[in-house]
């Protein structure tokens, strides 16, 4: 019982941290709760994907080549994709989705959904404590990090006129930033995997912190005094 209430914790903390970061015109809570089913649902797709394309990087003989291509093109691509997937199609649309700022919060709580089943996964299938608070501080707030970068381009794709390729953006450099934390945890060098995925976690939350505060600003609901 204490190891599902730790795996569920972070992701449940993120969540109302982005809600109540949601200043100005707070999204329906059916519409939260779908969009962290469909997260969950989202990882279904991407073990089907990452078990398809895992064997194409595995053949390349160069080691830490194939890292990289089973971290960014594998997993990251097939991760990120699949959330893209559920929140470009079936949130999107939505009319709740009237500003900037709602890109962000529907992507997180979509990389929520993921991460949380994720997490169970993991801390349910003989990872213990130890799996479960390292994952409370890196994993799943990692996850919140690609969702931010995420929604923060969909949210320009949605109110830019110019409409200059952020949809591409917001899968390509989700799946980047994705891949870059995992390269560093498959390698074997573990100062490297410490130092590299720390690194990595670090500047998706500075981007995190920098988008959601442009986000906030450009808020149609804000009001100027």
């Amino acid at each position: 019982m204490i190891l599902i209430a730790l795996a569920l914790a972070p992701g449940l903390a993120i969540m109302i941290f982005i809600y109540w970061k949601d200043k100005f015109d707070r999204e329906p809570k059916r519409l939260l709760a779908l969009s962290f089913l469909l997260g969950a649902i989202s990882i279904i797709p991407a073990i089907v994907l990452e078990e398809f394309f895992s064997g194409y990087s595995k053949s390349i003989p160069i080691y830490l080549l194939s890292n990289a291509v089973n971290a960014v093109l594998v997993v990251g691509l097939a991760e990120e994709g699949s959330k893209y997937f559920m929140t470009r199609y079936f949130l999107y649309p939505h009319k709740s989705f009237n500003e900037p700022f709602d890109g962000i919060t529907y992507s997180v709580m979509v990389s929520m959904g993921f991460a949380t089943v994720e997490n169970l996964i993991y801390v349910l299938n003989n990872g213990g404590m130890e799996t479960a608070l390292l994952r409370m501080v890196t994993a799943v707030p990692a996850h919140a990090t690609f969702g931010v970068v995420m929604g923060y381009y969909l949210g320009l794709k949605k109110f830019d006129t110019l409409n200059r390729n952020f949809g591409l953006k917001a899968i390509a450099y989700a799946a980047l930033l994705h891949g870059a934390y995992d390269f560093f945890l498959f390698i074997n060098y573990y100062p490297g995997m410490a130092i590299g995925a720390l690194l990595s976690l670090r500047y998706g939350i500075v981007f995190s912190q920098k988008a959601i505060r442009l986000h906030q600003q450009s808020s149609p609901f804000r009001k100027t005094e």
